[in-house]
């Protein structure tokens, strides 16, 4: 009896460490790819909205699987398709440092959404399912813990991988420890006991491929209609058509079917339907930012991979230990003012970063995203808690599946459009700046005669220091084009947060006096 008690208590945290694991690697796989970006931007000679096709297919993917993941794991087991969804978020992984193009890269990545969408979930299910009552606490402590630190931990690797190596060797990393959780999970997790439970429960497919269609078309749009001058392109109003009709019929699906994949009733809920379009909103900034942010860091601050990825980890780590400290005041203090303090807090922020130029200082920026992810903190426990808690238990699961939903929708769309905002203002900047550098201009013969009298002292002939002295000159217009222009973008992040503000008249009180 003795010897069966010691080795079921370390067996619990041996299934609790393998779902950490698993988890924290679709968790690194979406923070890590930011210091990569701009490698693979110059490796495929893409634009920024080409580029960002990488993340939003992922998202995408992530997204349409979030209504199946339930059902998927009751049809095969639980055990079954968390292992195989490792096994094919892990080959995918492969196929994404193989990729010979950006359209291989970009299946890739949503290949990876597909199967790596479900690994999160799945393992705080398992969790629940692992360990008693009484000690759920600290697994679920333990479990956060590492779904924190992470990131951090990728972030940094992955810059150190980039600079000395290769940005495919990045995704190396997925494979090594996916291999280790594929054995982990074979060996530890327990057997399926309710395998093919619900084999008879019909799955809301139509509703699903509405949902795929829909988003699908309204991502085309955002990130391509600025290249095709919008709807004076017959592609971009074809596909608009497209994705409103399959909007229109998802939303009639759902409201009308039995078993509906999103059930979207639960918008009845005032909280609810509030929450999840701030959620969405929010995450339209929050994913915006984090796309552009180390494009801006690499491209005009001349940061390596490895900065960056030092540069954006203490965020991370920041946003852990507030995550206690706001898990403690959501219980005294009203949810609603802690989501205002933290909109007001990244609303500053964004404002102070739209200042930035390239002289800022590397301390300058990175305490600004360690406030940014401060106040991030602020609104993410307690939306869902001012969202969720006033539903109904039977109405919980659906209210919390579209309240995620509305979450990775909202971040695919954010960095759609503030990619495709940015190239926009970048070529625009450019022409302003391009139409007020003449020749015939006395502050531009001026600076183009200094930068020949410095050239000269090098010894070149004449022809060739005029030549060298315009490059120069261009190269300044395109860096201030690009500071311009993710100015623009951090100042629209801020205006939209500012004006999502009156959403939270319609959440729910809760903390002090409300219980959640």
């Amino acid at each position: 009896m003795q010897f069966t008690t010691f080795i079921q208590v370390p067996l619990k945290w041996v299934i609790g460490f393998t779902v950490s694991l698993a988890a924290v690697l679709e968790v690194i796989d979406g923070s890590i790819l930011g210091v990569t970006i701009s490698n693979m931007q110059g490796t495929f000679g893409a634009t920024i909205s080409e580029i960002a096709w990488v993340e939003t297919s992922n998202t995408i993917a992530d997204a349409i699987m979030i209504p199946l993941t339930a059902w998927l794991g009751n049809y095969f087991g639980r055990k079954t398709y968390f292992i195989f969804s490792l096994i094919g978020f892990t080959i995918a992984s492969v196929l994404c440092s193989l990729s010979s193009n950006l359209s291989m890269l970009i299946m890739s990545r949503a290949v990876q959404g597909l199967c790596g969408g479900g690994l999160y979930t799945k393992a705080q299910a398992i969790l629940f399912e692992t360990f008693p009552k009484a000690e759920l606490g600290i697994a679920q402590s333990a479990f956060g813990v590492v779904m924190s630190v992470g990131p951090a931990i990728g972030m940094i690797l992955g810059g150190y991988l980039t600079d000395n190596l290769n940005w495919r060797c990045v995704f190396f990393i997925n494979f090594s420890f996916g291999v280790l959780a594929v054995v982990m999970s074979w060996l530890f997790l327990p057997k399926d006991r309710d395998k093919g439970k619900q084999h008879n429960q019909v799955v809301d497919w139509s509703g699903i491929a509405f949902l795929a269609s829909s988003l699908i078309s309204f991502q085309i749009v955002l990130q391509e209609g600025e290249r095709s001058d919008w709807f004076s392109s017959s592609f971009i109003i074809i596909v608009t058509v497209v994705g409103l009709s399959s909007l229109g019929l998802f939303i009639w699906r759902e409201f009308t079917t039995k078993n509906p994949a999103v059930d979207l009733k639960v918008l009845r809920y005032r909280c609810l339907a509030a929450g999840s379009l701030y959620n969405g909103i929010s995450s339209m900034g929050a994913f915006g930012t984090l796309f552009v942010v180390p494009i801006f860091s690499q491209r005009v601050l001349q940061f390596t991979a490895m900065q960056t990825g030092l540069l954006l980890a203490p965020g991370v780590l920041a946003s852990a230990i507030m995550m206690v400290l706001v898990g403690r005041l959501s219980t005294k203090i009203d949810a609603r003012l802690l989501m205002a303090g933290g909109t007001v807090g990244i609303t500053l922020v964004m404002f102070q970063l739209a200042s930035i130029t390239p002289q800022t200082g590397t301390d300058d920026l990175f305490w600004l995203l360690v406030e940014r992810a401060a106040a991030s903190t602020l609104i993410v426990l307690p939306l869902s808690l001012a969202a969720l808690s006033p539903l109904s238990l039977k109405d919980v699961g659906a209210g919390s599946g579209l309240f995620n939903l509305s979450r990775q929708v909202g971040g695919s769309i954010g960095i759609a459009l503030l990619s495709s905002i940015l190239e926009g203002r970048e070529v625009f900047h450019k022409a302003v700046l391009v139409e007020k550098v003449s020749l015939y201009n006395l502050e531009t013969n001026q600076r183009l005669d200094l930068l020949t009298k410095g050239l000269q002292s090098w010894g070149t002939d004449s022809v060739t220091v005029h030549q060298q002295a315009l490059a120069l000159i261009n190269q300044s217009i395109n860096i201030q084009a690009a500071v311009m222009s993710f100015a623009d973008i951090f100042r629209i992040v801020g205006v939209v947060f500012l004006c999502s503000l009156p959403l939270l008249l319609f959440l729910t009180k809760v903390g002090k006096e409300g219980s959640a």
